[in-house]
């Protein structure tokens, strides 16, 4: 198979499986409050989710190195999220609940770093930058399409069961297609000669990453810090009463559809002019408070299409630029690294904002300002290294 169609079948997998689990979490905190949940337990489910979803590739992204088996750990995070899903609309009690809505989440870190290692190695022959802007392009449709089916299915009158119980057929499809895609493509590391067997036996045995990647994962922190999450966005729109409740996921997808086409424009930069495309992820995140915290409208709904387009430049780029600066034999180490770094860096900056939000705003899009500033500078050194 040529690199560019493994791309776009792999682009395909993920369309379907953002298309379940985008469905299922775009209504978890109503569907756990159903249940008898209070605030305080939604917010520790999907906290906990989240920490699983990016704590755990500390362990699984250096598993798929040592083992090789990538292929396994991918199906297997799939199988783990599709299968979670359905079963949430049914099971009428919040124990099971909860467990699933963790699982979920078990399911993205299992596979996440070897995943992202199968599809490095096609898009070192079709241009990193384009090849990761292409998959993430495909991502968010489902990103898009999956809450709003749930959405129609819920003014439907059909209630929680049979609006997770369809997302079970773009769920078997995953599991299909990437039954299939493996049997076509079982060795992607094929697509990049310094990775093919007889090449790999010559590569430095050694598992440290390298100083260029630590600086790296110290940029993107800094910009995770300082970059405000939809959530408190949405909070705003609906508290300064700007949007009604019922038009956020339409805004939610609107954000996707942007994050859509800024993957595709920063993935083509990237090939051409590298990680310089990367200078433009601060500006975008110091712009999304400065915009989407304001009363009116036409600003708030443009910091949040905003925040789609910082959010895509990021997925489209941050990937490629992993795969270029560390070898093939330690990607998946450094990609659930990155992830687990990155994380934490979004949990302070999630509570930084959402203070400072509570204090001042003004407050909160100058010291915003201040941190992405800072993070120039670190991308200025990772340049260099």
């Amino acid at each position: 198979m040529r690199p560019w169609r493994f791309v776009v079948w792999w682009g395909a997998i993920s369309l379907l499986a953002d298309f379940v689990y985008e469905g299922a979490r775009s209504v978890t905190g109503p569907l756990l409050a159903s249940l008898g949940a209070t605030a305080v337990v939604v917010g520790a489910v999907t906290g906990a989710g989240e920490a699983a979803a990016l704590g755990l590739r500390l362990v699984s992204g250096p598993l798929a190195d040592r083992t090789g088996r990538f292929w396994a750990l991918t199906i297997g995070g799939y199988a783990l999220t599709v299968l979670s899903v359905p079963p949430l609309g049914v099971v009428g009690a919040l124990g099971p609940a909860c467990v699933l809505v963790v699982a979920e989440r078990v399911g993205k870190a299992v596979r996440s770093p070897a995943k992202d290692t199968l599809l490095s190695h096609a898009t070192a022959a079709t241009g990193r930058g384009r090849g990761f802007a292409v998959h993430e392009a495909l991502d968010q449709l489902g990103a898009v399409g999956g809450p709003l089916t749930v959405a129609g299915v819920l003014a439907a009158g059909g209630g929680y069961g049979p609006a997770l119980g369809v997302l079970a057929i773009p769920g078997a499809a995953v599991l299909v297609l990437l039954g299939w895609l493996r049997t076509r493509v079982p060795d992607p590391a094929a697509y990049e000669p310094a990775t093919v067997p007889e090449a790999r036996r010559e590569q430095p045995r050694s598992r440290r990453l390298p100083r260029a990647f630590w600086v790296y994962a110290a940029f993107t922190a800094t910009t995770m810090t300082g970059f405000a999450t939809f959530g408190l966005l949405s909070y705003h729109l609906v508290q300064r009463h700007l949007l009604a409740v019922s038009l956020i996921p339409v805004l939610y997808a609107g954000a996707m559809l942007a994050d859509a086409a800024a993957a595709l424009v920063a993935g083509w930069l990237y090939d051409r002019v590298g990680p310089r495309v990367l200078l433009a992820l601060p500006a975008l995140a110091a712009a999304v408070p400065a915009l989407a915290f304001t009363n009116t409208l036409a600003a708030a709904v443009a910091g949040a299409l905003l925040w789609g387009a910082a959010t895509g430049l990021g997925e489209a780029t941050l990937r490629a630029t992993i795969a270029d600066l560390v070898p093939a034999p330690n990607r998946a180490t450094a990609y659930g690294v990155f992830a687990a770094v990155t994380g934490v860096a979004a949990l302070v900056g999630g509570v930084l904002i959402g203070a400072l939000y509570g204090t001042s705003i003004p407050a909160l899009v100058t010291v915003v300002a201040v941190i992405q500033a800072a993070s120039l500078v670190l991308l200025a050194v990772a340049r260099r290294r």
